[in-house]
């Protein structure tokens, strides 16, 4: 399933809007703050289609009955873009479990592009809800490799949320024919038509990890 969070009007599309503001963006803790905040509203969102169960709540003067979520959760961020984002799932689900993912993008001398995993630390993940966060969803590439890593050392979760600021076209096909979409639901603020030859996204918002984090080597 594919929710595409822009078809209709939130307070979401002025953190977005920021997030590609070219002159806004060149302060990186505004930045980082509305990649945190765009996290928020995403789990929000997400939220709504948990497991509830009614619970008991005792209050200083009696008992509240209170529809509960039952999900146990696990945030799996691709470093180092992700952990902006990642915080802001944390401020909702704030007892989640955490996992990380280490890939980054090779660029050879023919201009070609593949990418590359370094390490994935995981809790277990078997009948859980995993929610995987990457800001831009570009090729779809490094979002498939990374779910298939946490699978293989995790084991296989009750149902995967994909979680991204802005997905291209062709990042969202990729990941219906890759991915087993019935056991996946991605989400997305906006969506994006374009990319360049280098696989990044037009408009877009540039490299969020360099934006968060400062120009890498």
């Amino acid at each position: 399933m594919i929710r595409i969070l822009d078809e209709q009007n939130s307070i979401l599309a002025r953190y977005v809007s920021q997030l590609r503001d070219e002159v806004i963006q060149r302060d990186p803790m505004r930045f980082r703050r509305n990649l945190e905040r765009t996290g928020a509203v995403i789990a929000y969102e997400i939220s709504k289609t948990l497991n509830y169960r009614q619970q008991t709540v005792v209050t200083p003067l009696g008992e509240a009955e209170m529809m509960l979520p039952t999900d146990e959760i696990v945030i799996a961020s691709i470093l180092r873009a992700g952990m902006p984002m990642h915080n802001g799932f944390l401020n909702v689900f704030d007892d989640a479990a955490n996992a990380f993912v280490s890939a980054f993008r090779k660029y050879s001398k023919d201009g070609t592009m593949k990418i590359v995993l370094e390490q994935v630390t995981t809790p277990n993940l078997e009948g859980k809800t995993l929610i995987i966060v990457d800001p831009m969803l570009a090729t779809g590439a490094s979002i498939e490799m990374a779910y298939y890593a946490l699978l293989e050392k995790g084991g296989v979760p009750a149902h995967t949320h994909l979680a991204a600021v802005i997905s291209s076209t062709d990042g969202i096909d990729f990941v219906r024919k890759r991915l087993p979409m019935d056991h996946v639901t991605l989400w997305t603020a906006a969506v994006d038509e374009e990319m360049t030859v280098k696989s990044y996204i037009v408009p877009g918002i540039g490299d969020p990890g360099d934006l968060a984090y400062g120009k890498k080597l």
